[in-house]
Order: structure tokens, then C-alpha cells, then sequence
């Protein structure tokens, strides 16, 4: 088990790709050929859960026509010899029985688990996006099953650490607003703002009812988590914030207490912005 921190590619992906290794000692490591569809079973640690169907059989419909042109990465089953296990390439191997192949090529990986892990989440993220939840899970076992911290899956990955850990805090709204996020109903802008919310179930429901954009979202949040407890989210303060904000063109937030008293706040950059606001405020 590697605890190390990463930096660029894992020794996982330089074997897939090819760097970082001399071109003898990848054909010495790595084999490439035709093997029984039967023989290969799923990667364990494959962070997606779903798959297209209707995407599985626009691809089972080019396999049939063109056949599998990138060789499946696999790497030996540790349960059953003569077996093995996908790294890489999980879609493939489903449109291939789809399309009703009954051999695939494949390239065989001598890799670990972590190294597999790597391999699985990066192939995903790269060629068809995972949901935000599935990105999260991935990132969350490279944490605690292989001990990498924020800012190694954030370099592995090569994305921003604040990108890794504000994925990784969308694991922690209830579970019917991950289920949400994984069906595709909620974005992760759209949900981002809901976390450490006591109601974040309710107002995900309303997100999603009345079509809520992420700025508005933002709005919709911003008082409650401003002052916990005196203030409470009405839309339509937030409609008329829109409408105000449309008029004037410059931002406005309005805070709303639960007596109703509350203050509006408008926002200018130079002084003619300043002004505008002035003679607006003071014309008889």
C-alpha cells in the first residue's frame, strides 16, 4: 500500500500510457492479446456505478461495425488463474457483449490495487465524466484505503485542491440529495451551497421543482448561513433582489429576519456606479 504523496502520473498510469518507462521494459511488463470475454470480470475498484444504456449501445453499434480498436487494460485475477480483472475499459467490454463478441483484445497491467484504483478513476474523469458523487466516492477510497491526502489525489489528478475537497464535502449532504446529484436532477453547483444545511433536503426539492439556477441558489442559502437562526430564505425576496439587481446592473443582496426587518445592500465598483446609485436614491 503506497501513503506517499504523488506527484503527476501514478506508476499505475505511466504503465497505461506509457510514460516514465523505457519502451523494453513496457513490452517485458505489459502483453497484449485476444482473450475470452468470460475471463474478465469487473474492477473493484471502478468508481462508476451507472452506465448509459442508450451510450453502451451507440457503442456495441461501432464495435459491431468497426471492432474494438484500444485493447481492454486488465491485470491477472488474484482469485482464479487464467482470470482477470479490468483496469480500464469496463464500457468496452460491456458494448462488446452487447454487440456479441465473444473474444476482446486486452493489454495485461502487472498492477497493484491503488495502482489499479488510480488507473480506473483518471480513465473515467478523462474519457466520460463520472457524476459528482462518483468522482467524490473514487477520491474519498484513494483517501482513507490508500492514505493519499487532498493534495496528492489533487495532483494524481490534476485538478485544483480546493476542487478535491469541495467533491469530497458533497458526501456529506443527506442521502436524498446524493441521490439527486448521482441521478443528474441537482449539479454540483446547485448543491454545493446546501452543505451543513439542517434543511438541505427541502430546499434541494425546491431547487430542482422551480429549475433554480447556482447563482440563485447562492442567494437562496447566503442569509440563513449569515446569521444562523434570525434569518430565513423567502423566494420571493430573492425574485425581487433579481428584479433589482436587473434594473439597477449592479449586484444587490438582501437580507430578510424572520420579523421581516432585514437591509438591502447594493454593491458598486467605481464612482460613477456610486453616483448612479446616489441619484437614483435622492431624485424628487
Amino acid at each position: 500500500m503506497n501513503s506517499g504523496k504523488k506527484k503527476g502520473l501514478g506508476r499505475g498510469l505511466s504503465a497505461l500510457f506509457g510514460d516514465q518507462k523505457p519502451k523494453e521494459e513496457a513490452k517485458a511488463n505489459n502483453q497484449s492479446k485476444m482473450i475470452s470475454i468470460a475471463d474478465l470480470s469487473r474492477n473493484p475498484y471502478q468508481p462508476r456505478q451507472n452506465f448509459s444504456e442508450e451510450k453502451l449501445q451507440e457503442l456495441a453499434n461501432s464495435i459491431k461495425k468497426n471492432g474494438i480498436i484500444q485493447p481492454i487494460a486488465v491485470r491477472p485475477s488474484k482469485s482464479s488463474n487464467d482470470k482477470y480483472e479490468i483496469v480500464a475499459g469496463e464500457r468496452r467490454w460491456l458494448a462488446a457483449q452487447r454487440a456479441g463478441l465473444h473474444e476482446i483484445p486486452v493489454t495485461i497491467l502487472n498492477l497493484s490495487d491503488v495502482e489499479s484504483l488510480e488507473v480506473a478513476i483518471v480513465e473515467n474523469i478523462q474519457r466520460d465524466d463520472l457524476n459528482p458523487i462518483e468522482e467524490a466516492r473514487g477520491y474519498k477510497r484513494l483517501n482513507d484505503e490508500f492514505k493519499y491526502d487532498h493534495e496528492s489525489i489533487s495532483k494524481l489528478m490534476s485538478k485544483s485542491r480546493s476542487h478535491v475537497s469541495n467533491t469530497l464535502r458533497l458526501l456529506t449532504l443527506p442521502a436524498d440529495v446524493v441521490a439527486m446529484l448521482e441521478e443528474g436532477t441537482l449539479t454540483s453547483g446547485q448543491a454545493r451551497p446546501l452543505i451543513g444545511l439542517s434543511n438541505a433536503s427541502s430546499i434541494a426539492e425546491e431547487i430542482v421543482s422551480k429549475n433554480y439556477s447556482a447563482r440563485k441558489v447562492e442567494y437562496l442559502t447566503r442569509n440563513k448561513k449569515s446569521i444562523k437562526g434570525e434569518n430565513f430564505v423567502d423566494p420571493n425576496v430573492i425574485k425581487v433582489q433579481g428584479k433589482i439587481e436587473k434594473a439597477l446592473g449592479l449586484k444587490v443582496n438582501i437580507i430578510n429576519k424572520k420579523n421581516n426587518s432585514g437591509k438591502v445592500t447594493i454593491v458598486y465598483k467605481d464612482l460613477d456606479q456610486f453616483e448612479l446609485i446616489s441619484s437614483l436614491l435622492t431624485r424628487n
